[in-house]
């Protein structure tokens, strides 16, 4: 089995196309066969170097290895001419010299009177050779079905009748997608083509291609499309929908790439793959045929499931990035580690994690003004310098602190939880946080005493 996936650079490889690329990946482990990259860059105005080298990054990053050297397909116009010259040769294809607006009047005068807007053929028998501005067309059947039995969706078929004689070298000399992908499929001996399902309709045609020049059409799989929560297709308006922003968002690869498997393909009730995993258990069978909807609480579910997984020393590596955009001194290893430990069963993404982080790494934290309007009160702050007071050296263990606070709340005649909160505050700069003692135990005693005082200081301002 050699199945594939052939990306345009004219944009940045997005979900859709990730999982297309996932599901080929998958199937040729699964068969033990081979997994080709063919990057489709025959769109020479819009494809680009950038977008290439963002793809490659893409599948990089969620660890779908290819196999061999990725193929350009620019670099094989001069093949893809020669086939094409050869069907003209054979009589499959034929030379048409009619200009645009002749092509399009003709269209016009077929949908007037209820016919298909199909090119007319007109230049179909009259053994025309090659001219300035002229192109060749493939000379398709005029009656009959081209059928397949699709992987995913079951038996298709089109009437030939609906096809038009299809462009095979434009008048630019430049051959067509059509034409270039069945000429390299067949070359690179592709058996299976697995790809979204708005190729449903390129699918004759090219088994017609395949026919003409002799080879058996490889095996086809149409996937359903990606559709956002309003049951529409998935667009930048639902969110990030390219697999690099989601890096930069800090989700994991191998969340993302969980997610991406499950858009479409079960496994019994499982939920949690690894990669490894899935080349094991994954089959087209599974794949539904009905639309996937895009959901981001699910794969935030799976990103915060990831993150805790992970060993705390890969997170704290992961997670220098997103400090360090956020202009913060990054601590000692070991720092940071304790730091990953505190927030990762409360981080979705590593950009949040970054993001509750900053109290730990600024020289004072941002003090919320409503909580402290509501916690640094004239009893607020008679706990606050009572802890000044009580942490001037640190209890040594999170037993220890908690009897250090129950002892102060019976002191004060409060609840623990009033006795803690301005502490929390002056610490942390909000009410909700990481435990107390994990918190000093990271800041140290000179952080604390500073932070009190300036707590203290801005209640006084």
């Amino acid at each position: 089995m050699i199945t594939r996936f052939a990306p345009s650079p004219t944009g940045h490889l997005h979900i859709g196309g990730a999982r297309t690329a996932l599901f080929n990946y998958l199937l040729a482990k699964k068969e033990n066969g081979r997994f080709v990259l063919r990057i489709e860059d025959t769109d020479a105005l819009r494809s680009t170097e950038e977008y290439t080298q963002s793809i490659l990054n893409a599948m990089k990053w969620l660890g779908l290895s290819w196999d061999g050297e990725p193929i350009f397909q620019r670099a094989r116009s001069q093949f893809h001419r020669e086939k094409v010259l050869w069907l003209v040769e054979k009589g499959l294809a034929y030379w048409c010299h009619c200009k645009p607006e002749e092509i399009e009047i003709g269209r016009q005068k077929a949908l007037a009177e209820g016919g298909k807007p199909r090119y007319d053929g007109r230049c179909r028998e009259l053994g025309l050779g090659p001219a300035p501005g002229a192109a060749v067309r493939f000379k398709g059947p005029d009656f009959g079905q081209i059928g397949w039995t699709d992987l995913v969706k079951g038996p298709i078929a089109f009437d030939a009748s609906e096809l038009d004689d299809l462009v095979l070298l434009r008048s630019d000399d430049q051959p067509t997608y059509n034409l270039a992908v069945v000429v390299d499929d067949i070359d690179m001996g592709i058996t299976d083509v697995i790809r979204g399902d708005d190729h449903v309709n390129n699918t004759p045609r090219q088994i017609l291609l395949y026919r003409a020049f002799g080879a058996t059409p490889p095996n086809f799989g149409h996937l359903p499309m990606i559709l956002g929560a309003d049951k529409s297709r998935l667009s930048k308006r639902h969110g990030a929908t390219s697999v690099m922003a989601y890096h930069d968002l800090g989700y994991l690869p191998e969340a993302l790439v969980n997610y991406l498997a499950r858009l479409g393909w079960s496994h019994g009730d499982q939920e949690i793959f690894s990669l490894k995993e899935m080349e094991g258990l994954f089959s087209l069978k599974n794949v539904g045929k009905s639309a996937a909807v895009f959901n981001p609480e699910k794969l935030d579910w799976l990103n915060a499931h990831y993150l805790k997984s992970r060993e705390p020393s890969d997170v704290s590596n992961l997670l220098k990035p997103f400090l360090e955009k956020r202009a913060l001194a990054l601590p000692s290893p070991q720092i940071l580690e304790k730091i990953v430990l505190t927030l990762r069963e409360r981080s979705k993404t590593l950009d949040e994690m970054a993001a509750k982080a900053e109290f730990y790494l600024l020289d004072l934290p941002k003090i919320d003004p409503d909580s402290a309007k509501k916690l640094l009160t004239p009893q607020g702050l008679s706990i606050l310098a009572r802890w000044r007071e009580l942490l001037k050296s640190p209890p040594n263990d999170h037993g220890a602190f908690e009897n250090l606070l129950r002892n102060l709340a019976a002191e004060l005649a409060v609840k623990p939880g009033a006795a803690a909160q301005p502490l929390r505050l002056a610490l942390t700069g909000v009410t909700a946080s990481p435990g107390l003692y994990e918190v000093m135990d990271i800041l140290g005693p000179q952080a604390i005493q500073k932070r009190i005082d300036a707590a203290l200081a801005y209640a006084v301002g």
